[in-house]
């Protein structure tokens, strides 16, 4: 339900390249990765961010890939939340930007 966000938020997408909105309900993005170790060290940093956030993104992990979907399950639906932690996990480095 984006009608609930606010007027500079009604376009989720507009600052959140790489994001899909699903069916107006989630924002969804696929963040790829070369192996396992990788994608799961990312989870685990994107894990950080959530628990920081206090708003819990729903994650699926693979070899190579972390899915992650993004709403505000108490309104079944997207909230000014959901973007601001759409951005946060977009600042998060890759592998290959790690140090």
């Amino acid at each position: 339900m984006v009608s609930d966000l606010p007027a500079d938020l009604q376009n989720p997408l507009a600052s959140l390249p790489g994001w899909e909105l699903v069916e107006g309900h989630h924002l969804r993005r696929t963040f790829h990765f070369p192996d396992f170790v990788s994608a799961l060290a990312w989870l685990n940093r994107a894990g950080a961010v959530c628990e920081q956030q206090g708003h819990h993104a729903d994650f699926l992990l693979r070899w190579g890939s972390v899915r992650v979907e993004i709403w505000t399950h108490d309104v079944d639906g997207l909230t000014a939340s959901d973007p601001l932690l759409a951005q946060a996990l977009d600042r998060l480095p890759l592998a290959d930007e790690l140090s």
